[in-house]
C-alpha cells in the first residue's frame, strides 16, 4: 500500500489505532493478509523496478500471530544509546533534547550526485510507503511495526552510485549537547552502520520517517531511520545524518564496541548464538511466552538468495 506524507493525510484517511489491534478488522481494512499471500520470493527478491518490485513493497511475510505491537510500546521501550543505556531512557530523554527539524542529511562519497538534502527535500521526491515489519532486537525482545517511510534504494539511485561502490555506510548526528549520551564512553561516537550495496538496494531496506502514520519521534530515531527487517536491531541507525558509498566495508559501532558478539552482517539467524546467550527464541512484546526465532526474522524467502555460498556462521 503507498500512501502520501502522514502531514498531507487527512485525518478521516489515518486507520484508528484501535483495527491495528483487531485483526479481523485490521486485515479486513488493509488486505495485508492476502497481499502477503500473493507475494511470490522471486516477486520479493527483485531490486529493479517493475510489477515484480510493486509486489516486493508489500508487507509479506507475516502471520497470523503477527499483531502490530502497540503504539506506546513501540514508542517506550528502545535502544537508543545517545540518550541512555535502559530501555526507558530514550523515551525520557530524547524529546527534551533531540531537536529533528531542521535536519539536513548528506550522501557523498562514490556517487554521481553528491549533495547536503534539507531532510522534506530528501523525502519529497519519493512516495511514503506503509510496511509492517517485524523488529527483532538481539537482546531476545521483538515487536512488529507498522513503518512508514521512503525505499533506501531510491534514495541510493537518485545519488548516482558509481561503479566502484560496494558498501553504504550511515552516520548518526554526533551532538553531545542534543545526544547527551553520547558524552560516555560505551560507544566509539558518532554510531555508524553499514550495509553492502545490494543489500542497502533490496525492497524491502526502508529509510523509516513514522511508525502507525505518525511521524517519528525523537526516541525511535526522529527524523530518518534505517529498518532492515531481516537483521537484528542495532542495524537499524538512527537520526540518521550521512550516507556515503564506499568500495570498502564500513566499521560499524557495535562491530568496533564487540566484533566476537556484533557481526557486520547481523542477519538474524537462530543457529549463531550471542556469546551471552542463546537466539534460538525470542519474546514478543506484550507476550508472556517465548517463541522460536525465524531465520531472516522470518524473511528468508526473499533476502536468503543475497547470502548465497557465504558461511553465515562465520559471517554473523
Amino acid at each position: 500500500m503507498l500512501i502520501r506524507p502522514p502531514s498531507d493525510v487527512p485525518s478521516s484517511q489515518i486507520t484508528p489505532e484501535r483495527l491495528y489491534f483487531n485483526r479481523r478488522d485490521f486485515v479486513r481494512t488493509a488486505g495485508m493478509a492476502a497481499a502477503a499471500a500473493l507475494v511470490t520470493p522471486a516477486a520479493l527478491a527483485a531490486c529493479e523496478g517493475g510489477a515484480a518490485a510493486r509486489a516486493a513493497r508489500q508487507d509479506g511475510a507475516l502471520g497470523k500471530d503477527d499483531e502490530p505491537t502497540p503504539y506506546k510500546d513501540i514508542t517506550t521501550y528502545n535502544n537508543f544509546y545517545e540518550f541512555g543505556t535502559g530501555k526507558d531512557e530514550p523515551a525520557e530523554n530524547a524529546p527534551r533534547y533531540l531537536h529533528p527539524r531542521p535536519w539536513t542529511v548528506t550522501i557523498d562519497g562514490l556517487v554521481g550526485k553528491p549533495g547536503a538534502y534539507h531532510f522534506d527535500d530528501l523525502v519529497k521526491p519519493f512516495r511514503v510507503e506503509s510496511r509492517t515489519y517485524r523488529h527483532r532486537c538481539v537482546e531476545t525482545w521483538s515487536m512488529v511495526i507498522p513503518w512508514q517511510g521512503i525505499p533506501l534504494r531510491d534514495v541510493l539511485r537518485r545519488a548516482e552510485p558509481r561503479p566502484g561502490a560496494r558498501f553504504v555506510e550511515l552516520t548518526t548526528l554526533l551532538d553531545p549537547r542534543q545526544m547527551p549520551g553520547q558524552q560516555s564512553s560505551v560507544l566509539d561516537w558518532p554510531y555508524t552502520e553499514g550495509l553492502r550495496l545490494d543489500e542497502a538496494m533490496h525492497p524491502l531496506a526502508l529509510l523509516a520517517t513514522g511508525i502507525y502514520n505518525r511521524p517519528l519521534l525523537p526516541q525511535n530515531g526522529a527524523p530518518l531511520r534505517l529498518v532492515t527487517p531481516w537483521k537484528y536491531g542495532f542495524k537499524g541507525i538512527k537520526s540518521i545524518v550521512r550516507i556515503r558509498l564506499t568500495d570498502r566495508q564500513p566499521a560499524t559501532a557495535w562491530n568496533k564496541a564487540a566484533p566476537n558478539e556484533y557481526g557486520f552482517y547481523a542477519n538474524v539467524n537462530p543457529d549463531v548464538d550471542h556469546p551471552r546467550w542463546s537466539q534460538a527464541r525470542e519474546r514478543r512484546i506484550g507476550d508472556w511466552l517465548r517463541r522460536p526465532t525465524l531465520p531472516f526474522n522470518g524473511y528468508a524467502a526473499q533476502v536468503a538468495s543475497l547470502y548465497a555460498g557465504m558461511d553465515l556462521r562465520r559471517n554473523f
